[in-house]
């Protein structure tokens, strides 16, 4: 089964601080590090090393960023026939992570922006699945999730960054993932359970909720499911919940049940935060199954 992907690539320049700063503050930090990221990248990479076949859609400039941006893509071995060359700057993102692992990103989209439902690909039939994400304009976005339910995709969005979610591209989605900030910007507060289930009333057949440290919770028709937070020692959130969507995907590709699915997803996204970095630090589909057996972790959570 096959995943398109349709989202950002960008390159990261992180750099690590005693803490984030806030307005107006200025804190020393350590070296800078350059590596490949961008949300819709991110998934692409995360979901071809849980053995998806994928496919990417998205830009770059001719310019000393483009290589950076590509190089997990071609690593994790995504066909790039759907990337553009645009007269713009590679998307760049400016990342802080802090001691402890937590992270304040800035990003310059560059060629991101300049996509259009032109650079779509005329012909959606030889995919499964497709992976949306909100970094890109919002009008090439619904226009793909528009082709992508026409032509029997399972669409999934990642409504991220938080920004205005046009109610169609909610009616064409199949499976919603947000984290609490974003729940809280879509569904206008209050207990995440709720707020999921008014989500799930707006279009799509699931709705999943990343919860950090709390694990994540999936609403659905049929029920609910609450997944712990898989045991890991953080360093660098970069990047992790990118890594949840990508292999929820790819194993939701491969057939495999909501359920199981999503205990995979909360295993690499785990695995994602002990390492720095966003596509340099996600696991290989071996190393997660080999977690899983480390830790006899039955790949399942279990219905409320």
């Amino acid at each position: 089964m096959s995943v398109l992907v349709v989202g950002s690539v960008n390159a990261d320049l992180t750099v690590r601080a005693h803490r984030i700063p806030g307005p107006g503050e200025t804190v020393l930090g350590g070296d800078t590090r350059t590596s490949p990221g961008g949300k819709g990248a991110n998934g692409a990479v995360a979901a071809a090393l849980a053995g998806a076949k994928v496919s990417m859609v998205g830009a770059v400039g001719d310019d000393a960023f483009r290589e950076v941006a590509l190089s997990g893509l071609r690593r994790a071995g995504v066909d790039l026939g759907g990337l553009q060359t645009l007269d713009a700057p590679t998307g760049l993102a400016l990342i802080t992570v802090s001691d402890a692992g937590e992270n304040a990103i800035t990003v310059a989209s560059g060629a991101n922006a300049r996509l259009t439902p032109d650079h779509l690909p005329a012909d959606f039939s030889p995919f499964t699945h497709l992976l949306l994400q909100q970094e890109l304009p919002p009008e090439i976005t619904l226009e793909a999730a528009r082709r992508g339910s026409a032509a029997g995709l399972t669409v999934v969005l990642n409504a991220a960054p938080t920004r205005d979610t046009a109610p169609e591209l909610l009616s064409l989605t199949d499976h919603l993932l947000v984290n609490e900030h974003e729940l809280a910007a879509l569904a206008g507060g209050g207990e995440s359970e709720t707020s999921a289930r008014a989500l799930l009333a707006r279009g799509p057949r699931a709705v999943t909720v990343t919860l950090g440290g709390a694990g994540s919770l999936t609403v659905t028709a049929g029920g609910t499911y609450r997944l712990p937070a898989h045991p890991v020692h953080a360093v660098d959130t970069t990047g992790a919940g990118d890594t949840f969507c990508g292999v929820l995907t790819a194993r939701l590709s491969h057939g495999e049940e909501l359920a199981v699915a999503l205990r995979w997803a909360g295993i690499a996204a785990a695995l994602t935060c002990t390492r720095p970095g966003a596509q340099d630090a996600m696991p290989t589909w071996a190393e997660v199954q080999r977690e899983s057996e480390r830790l006899d972790v039955v790949p399942a959570p279990v219905p409320c």
